[in-house]
């Protein structure tokens, strides 16, 4: 009182700063007037003054451009000139500082009013009118002020931001509207209206683009990975000197090196030094979020302390329930905020992650590449990204979860006393019960997870080989095999689902097991304690945020540890290699005559591996054509590499002069049209275009493609032949007019005439490349060795001889025995094949290739990419795009989920099941609201002489009914999860029967990675996200339904708000939740090509670098992150909007819950009332978490529809007739008859054969040959029925064969592919998958076939377990599998597709004297590509644009000179 005395002076009636009496404990409350005329006044001020330092130096660090003097701007100057003008300057529109000033001098403002009012009803309004009128008038500009605040500005002049007609909102609104989110509301009901489409969404922000944070990232990562290489330099230099200091210090040193300097610490000190000043900065709100936490308790205690107190004043009552409403909604801003800011700075580090890890691949050294795969380079920034991301939000519970523990147990002491420590024991108790529980569940997990790996690894194999499947009629066996893994797999899961059901049955326990013990000690121990409603409810509502806080710590713990092991990751990664941009040196000067020169040179794939290249010396002058020939593994390619700078020089010195092209061995193909592949980002040059076009030969497959030039090539080239995509990469190179060619053998994949073709007008010296273009050419095609300029002969890394053809023949060195031995073998073979292939490189080639083809070029375009003509009308380039798609985009849903997918669920699951799940939730939550209502009862019962009467039955009661809930919420869980597993094995079922069913046309336009999607993504989701998102659904349901009981029963009144409430609360959900849903797939399909393109990047980096082309791809990096991020964000942003939305209503219903308690306090007794508000307490979490597991569900209910897409889509004719067949022994000659037989690949092409009529003779052999796209394989597909006919038939033995099964007719007719296909699985299983035959059939087969000792030499023999394509066995070896396996199934017919292309000569001559014994018996169709495989036969076929041109023996088509003739003239054979 005297403090307030001297403050204020002595005024009459003053009553010193405080007075309780005038304040607190009375019906019309009121400050003292020195308190309004101090503290209230000086309130605002005292903010500014502390705001005004840090906010102005923010201003200083932040411009915007600056803002014209608007009316608003005016009208605000009037009283807060200073700030308001710097904000102007600043260009900052709507300002949070000054409003919150505004705001706390209305509240000031409002203090003084009522006073002025009050002692204006005592004391009459004309004893000061002055003082009167002046306040109200200020009062008055006070609101205006607070107004004009909560407007916003014009956007300002002179913005560096970019000016986009669709800016992201959010930097031009207002403060209310920012804390709120509601300036996302536009976007939200746009969702709503129609589908949202990328271009609906903002571009991302300029501060969260990857030009700003991947540049920032780079300068601040090479300057912490530089300084933490010094001291690491000068820690070894100290380490070095060990003699002169001793042992010891050297040790010391070496665990300095280990500790300090670990590969991690770098890039954490990076990221923290970008992201660190944010990351705090947002930690404040949490803390801040935490205080209001903790408050809402307090106030709580002191509510039911004013219930309890009828004597209180009512005013408490309203005071207490508005203050409870203000702080949840300060809670909700706070915490929402923090959410908010750690998403942006997730989607900031997931950009700059992107970004340094997509850098590093074009840097990446040959040694670091082996070091990494591109599985896990995605699997970088996908999955450990998202652990980096998880740490953000996670990271501030490791030490906030602990203190938020102790406080919790402090306040439940001042409660209980000692009983609160009794909690300690519950959780004591519980924990190892949990740990016992997950590790177990851990273990059905990792079962779980290695049955579906196996499953994937078989799933995978049979689709990438559905083609030999289907051939052979392997299906039904294979299925079984996928089934019997399934079956195991479920057998887990349902074991870790019963076991996750004890375990969420046992946490959801632990609140009332805490409470149950703390109130049995607390009430058993002395009878004088006394359990009130304050006491008990309190302590609920304290237990709840014990038990979040105690389920987050180890979460917390768990991202912590996770993201440890992902930055140690990346830093591996980041720290691997690079490619030394010394290795080459680049001259552009004319000076230097030659174009390369080596002198002395010595390479190494890296610095640990013994060098590969030694002593080179080699010039190459300018505009000559350099030939590099030797054996396999001579060091050709490492030449070429070392020239592109992509070895190691350890030696001598090296030169380029100019610009280089690059055409690797293996064709390097990018996921985009013809045209921009050859085109490479150079601009477009019509008449060179299609003089390069012509001389690589791609003409005639240009012309052959649905959309031409425009057509689309699929991922690695899948719908292309080989040759095919080797001639793009010729292309491509060729279109670059660089001045120098380094060609790695593209020769090789291509047939002889089609290389005679391109090395005439390419390479060659009237080749377009002749002018001053110097190309070095690795080959090992003979014949075109007289007509270059220069041989450089490898031998084992090193040159042996180098001169001209005739300078090197006349040495009779290395080089002349290397070409007599090659032509010698050519004579053997009985070939006169001119350009005869190395057996290495064509195995490179086609083993590289993505996808087998088993037969070769023309059915993969034919059927592929179709051969259609483009009509005149349509000829436009977006025409042409559109028709030159080959695979089906995957349809995205956009609206709302048909109710029909959730219905086909349930049926999965069985309806009796659903029913059960439903009647168990409903007793459940019925025995959880029989529990609070007993702890109310209990709280309310009388107290005679400081006791309350029967005890131990309110303890026994209490208990009961706890342990029968847990019961209850554990058969309810199980009951869903059990449900769950049930549809997921139906739903499985239904998916495997009908891709197994599909034809063959179905797998050719689906992307392989469509269908592995759908057995691994959307069977994985079917498995565990929608049982378990349905568990939580149902749970939140049933528990809100309890809440809403509980107030109205307590209240009832409260009804009138909560209806209101909820209409809103369902209008909110239905539009978060169509927009989310959206905005989720969108960033699904907006995924995928960030990783294809660090795939292709990856695959394709030398040739990148050789065409100096890494700008554009980062700009094309950059490009599709940002893509992504401009989805993320508001993806983020609507889960904030929805939060703050929802809180604020859940808020709302306990601020009704409590204002109708406040008001009926007469009638209520005080457990009610606590009954009553802490179960409103909880509606936040449940309102929050049951939308959240809506969302979920609408989202991956989406896998169901997938999986059930392909019910609809055409199946195949069936694999057996029942009735045809039975009891009669069908093909026992083998005589096939073409009826008017023709064939299209798709409704929508041209006939792939035409009206074919021919008659095959039993035991005949068959060479059928043509020209690329002539029909010689599609003859083959329709034989075999992979294609049904469009008109006419096909007879064998008389019998038409679209009247047979499908497996009836192919078991009957063996083919042997091009490309050996074998399984994963034991050598055995490949020979024989249906397990027919016995193990001495098996070795009689592999004796024939020249395996027998090689098998037998094996450690399982038989049982030998080959790898994923059998990779663990040489491509001589598994084509003689191959034939081993068509030995054993004796069939009548025999289909050969080149099946020798890919072996070396004597496997070659042993295959075919294999065959000629062994089917002599048998009709033999040999489909050719090769004239000299067919001159044998005794009859041959050649096809011309789909029909029969010629079918005679090889003499009468040579006395014809027909079109066989002229294919013998250009292989040279005639």
């Amino acid at each position: 009182m005297a403090a307030g005395g001297a403050l204020c002076g002595s005024r009459e009636g003053s009553a010193g700063l405080w007075n309780w009496n005038q304040t607190w404990y009375t019906n019309t409350p009121r400050f003292t007037w020195c308190f309004e005329r101090t503290v209230v006044a000086w309130i605002p001020c005292a903010y500014l003054w502390i705001c005004f330092p840090f906010y102005y130096l923010y201003l200083q660090h932040k411009t915007k451009g600056y803002i014209r003097m608007s009316h608003v701007f005016k009208a605000k100057m009037i009283l807060a000139v200073f700030l308001t003008q710097a904000e102007r300057m600043k260009g900052i529109q709507s300002s949070g500082i000054l409003l919150i000033y505004w705001l706390l001098s209305f509240m000031a403002a409002v203090v003084m009013f009522s006073s002025k009012v009050q002692h204006a009803l005592e004391r009459g309004f004309l004893e000061d009118h002055f003082h009167h009128v002046t306040t109200y008038l200020y009062v008055s500009l006070v609101l205006g002020e607070l107004v004009l605040f909560c407007l916003v500005d014009h956007p300002p002049f002179f913005s560096k931001a970019v000016n986009s007609p669709n800016q992201c909102p959010e930097a031009s609104t207002s403060f209310l509207s920012k804390i709120t989110y509601w300036w996302f509301s536009g976007l939200v009901w746009k969702g709503c209206q129609r589908s949202l489409k990328v271009d609906d969404l903002w571009p991302v922000r300029k501060e969260d683009s990857s030009e700003e944070i991947v540049s920032w990232a780079e300068r601040v990562w090479k300057k912490c990975h530089s300084r933490t290489q010094q001291k690491v330099g000068s820690a070894t230099f100290k380490k070095g000197q060990k003699s002169e200091t001793g042992i010891a210090e050297a040790e010391e040193t070496e665990v300095l090196l280990q500790s300090e300097h670990s590969q991690s610490r770098p890039l954490l000190k990076a990221f923290w030094s970008m992201f660190g000043t944010y990351f705090l900065l947002s930690t404040v709100c949490l803390v801040i979020c935490d205080v209001f936490l903790f408050s809402i308790p307090k106030l709580l205690s002191l509510f039911l302390e004013f219930i309890e107190d009828q004597e209180a004043p009512s005013w408490h009552g309203y005071f207490y329930a508005f203050t409870m409403f203000l702080l949840a909604c300060l809670q909700t801003l706070f915490e929402q905020r923090y959410m908010y800011m750690c998403l942006v700075l997730g989607l900031r580090l997931k950009t700059a992650v992107t970004g340094l890890v997509y850098r590093k691949i074009l840097v990446m050294s040959s040694a670091s590449r082996k070091a990494a795969t591109v599985g896990e380079i995605v699997n970088l920034v996908s999955v450990d990204v998202q652990k980096l991301m998880d740490l953000i939000i996670y990271f501030n519970g490791t030490w906030l979860a602990p203190i938020r523990i102790i406080i919790c147990f402090v306040f439940l002491w001042q409660l209980l006393g000692p009983s609160a420590l009794t909690s300690i024991a519950v959780f004591l108790f519980l924990l190892p019960l949990n740990f016992m529980i997950t590790k177990k569940r851990s273990q059905f997990q990792e079962t779980q997870m290695k049955h579906k790996d196996e499953r994937a690894k078989l799933t995978n194999a049979i689709l990438s080989d559905i083609k030999v499947i289907k051939l052979y009629g392997w299906e039904k066996t294979f299925t079984e095999k996928v089934l019997g893994i399934r079956k195991q797999e479920l057998q887990a899961l349902k074991r870790s689902q019963i076991l996750f059901s004890a375990s969420l049955a046992s946490f959801h326990s632990s609140t009332f097991l805490t409470a149950f013990v703390m109130f049995a000690v607390y009430t058993l121990v002395d009878n004088t304690h006394v359990l009130d409603a304050q006491k008990a409810f309190v302590s609920l509502t304290l237990i709840n945020i014990l038990n979040s806080a105690h389920s987050f710590l180890p979460f917390s713990i768990n991202a912590a540890v996770q993201a440890k092991v992902s930055l140690k990751r990346l830093a591996a990664f980041l720290n691997l290699e690079e490619l030394n941009p010394e290795s080459s040196s680049r001259n552009t000067s004319d000076c230097v005559q030659a174009s390369i020169t080596i002198r002395n040179g010595t390479f190494c794939w890296s610095k640990e591996t013994s060098p590969c290249l030694r002593r080179i010396d080699l010039t190459v002058p300018q505009g000559s054509l350099l030939a590099v020939v030797g054996q396999v593994g001579a060091g050709k390619s490492s030449l070429l590499s070392a020239l592109l700078g992509e070895l190691e020089k350890m030696d001598g010195c090296m030169i380029m002069k100019d610009t280089a092209a690059y055409v690797p061995q293996q064709a390097w193909i990018q996921n985009a049209s013809v045209e921009d592949n050859i085109l490479f980002g150079k601009e477009m040059n019509e008449t060179w275009f299609n003089r390069v076009i012509d001389a690589c030969a791609l003409q005639p497959d240009l012309e052959s493609f649905p959309a031409g030039r425009k057509s689309e090539i699929g991922e690695k080239g899948i719908n292309i032949s080989g040759g095919q995509k080797q001639r793009v990469n010729l292309a491509r190179a060729v279109y670059q007019k660089a001045s120098i060619y380094l060609l790695d053998d593209p020769l090789s994949a291509v047939d002889a005439h089609v290389g005679q073709h391109i090395f005439e007008h390419v390479l060659g010296p009237n080749g377009l490349l002749k002018d001053k273009q110097t190309r070095v050419l690795v080959t090992h095609t003979i014949n075109i060795l007289p007509q270059v300029d220069n041989i450089v002969f490898l031998v084992d890394g090193t040159i042996s001889e180098i001169g001209s053809y005739q300078e090197l023949l006349q040495r009779n060195g290395a080089f002349a025995e290397f070409l007599h031995s090659h032509i010698t073998a050519e004579e053997q073979a009985g070939t006169g094949f001119p350009a005869l292939g190395d057996t290495k490189g064509t195995i490179t080639s086609r083993s590289g290739l993505s996808q087998r083809k088993l037969f070769s070029d023309n059915l993969v375009r034919s059927s592929a990419m179709g051969r259609e003509t483009i009509p005149a009308s349509q000829d436009s380039t977006t025409a042409a795009a559109t028709k030159g798609r080959l695979m089906k985009e995957e349809k995205t849903q956009h609206s709302r989920v048909n109710t029909s997918i959730y219905a086909a669920y349930l049926k999965a699951t069985g309806l009796p099941l659903c029913v059960y799940t439903i009647l168990l939730f409903t007793c459940q939550q019925a025995v959880s609201f029989s529990r609070g209502y007993w702890l109310s009862m209990w709280t309310d019962d009388p107290v005679h002489n400081r006791t309350q009467q029967h005890t131990e039955l309110r303890v026994g009661v209490f208990g009961a009914l706890g342990v029968i809930q847990a019961l209850g919420r554990f058969a309810s869980t199980a009951a869903v999860l059990l449900g769950g597993v049930l549809a997921s094995h139906k739903l499985f079922l239904q998916l495997l029967r009908n891709v197994a069913r599909s034809p063959m046309v179905f797998f050719e336009q689906t992307p392989i990675g469509n269908l592995l999607n759908r057995f691994s993504r959307e069977m994985d989701a079917i498995d565990s996200v929608i049982p378990d998102k349905l568990k939580s659904l149902l749970g939140f349901l049933f528990n809100l339904l309890e809440i809403y009981l509980v107030i109205i029963v307590a209240t009832p009144r409260a009804a009138m708000a909560i209806v209101p409430l909820t209409v809103l609360y369902a209008a909110f959900q239905h539009f978060y939740v169509i927009t989310s849903c959206q905005l989720r797939r969108i960033e699904a399909a907006s995924r995928s090509p960030i990783y294809s393109h660090i795939s292709e990047t990856f695959q394709g980096s030398s040739v990148i670098r050789a065409h100096k082309a890494q700008e554009r791809f980062i700009l094309k990096s950059n490009f599709l992150v940002d893509e992504n991020q401009r989805i993320c964000f508001p993806g983020a942003v609507a889960d904030r909007w929805l939060a703050t939305n929802l809180e604020f209503l859940s808020n709302g219903i306990v601020l009704f819950a409590a204002l109708f308690a406040a008001v009926g306090r007469t009638h209520l007794s005080p457990g009610t009332a606590g009954f009553s508000i802490s179960y409103a307490l909880q509606i936040t979490g449940v309102l929050n978490w049951m939308v959240r597991s809506w969302t979920e569900i609408e989202n991956n209910i989406v896998s169901v529809e997938r999986v059930r897409e392909y019910l609809r889509t055409p199946k195949e004719a069936p694999w057996t007739l029942n009735g045809k067949l039975q009891g009669q022994v069908w093909l026992t000659e083998g005589r096939i008859e073409f009826r008017n037989y023709s064939l299209r690949y798709r409704p929508n092409l041209e006939l792939a054969l035409k009206h074919v009529n021919l008659t095959i003779n039993g035991q005949e052999k068959i060479g059928i040959t043509g020209r690329t796209g002539a029909g010689k394989s599609t003859l083959a597909v329709g034989l075999l029925r992979l294609v049904e006919a469009a008109e006419g038939a096909i007879l064998i033995d008389g019998l038409d064969i679209a009247q047979l099964g499908l497996h009836d007719l192919r078991t009957k007719i063996t083919v042997i592919p091009q490309d050996p296909v074998l399984f994963s699985g034991s050598l055995r299983m490949n020979l024989d998958p249906l397990n027919q035959h016995t193990d001495a059939d098996i070795w009689t087969a592999l004796e024939l076939t020249q395996l027998k000792n090689f098998v037998a030499d094996l450690p399982d023999q038989l049982e030998y377990k080959c790898t994923d394509q059998g990779e663990n066995l040489s491509t001589g070896q598994k084509q003689l599998v191959c034939l081993a396996r068509a030995l054993l199934r004796k069939a009548k017919i025999l289909i050969l597709d080149e099946a020798t292309a890919a072996v070396d000569l004597e496997t070659d001559l042993q295959i075919q004297s294999t065959l000629r014994t062994q089917f002599k018996d048998s009709t033999v169709l040999t489909i050719a590509h090769r004239i000299n495989t067919v001159m044998d036969c005794d009859r041959i076929l050649v096809l011309e644009n789909g029909r029969v041109a010629e079918f005679d023996t090889l003499e009468h088509l040579i006395a014809q000179k027909g079109p066989f003739y002229r294919l013998m003239e250009e292989s040279g054979l005639a």
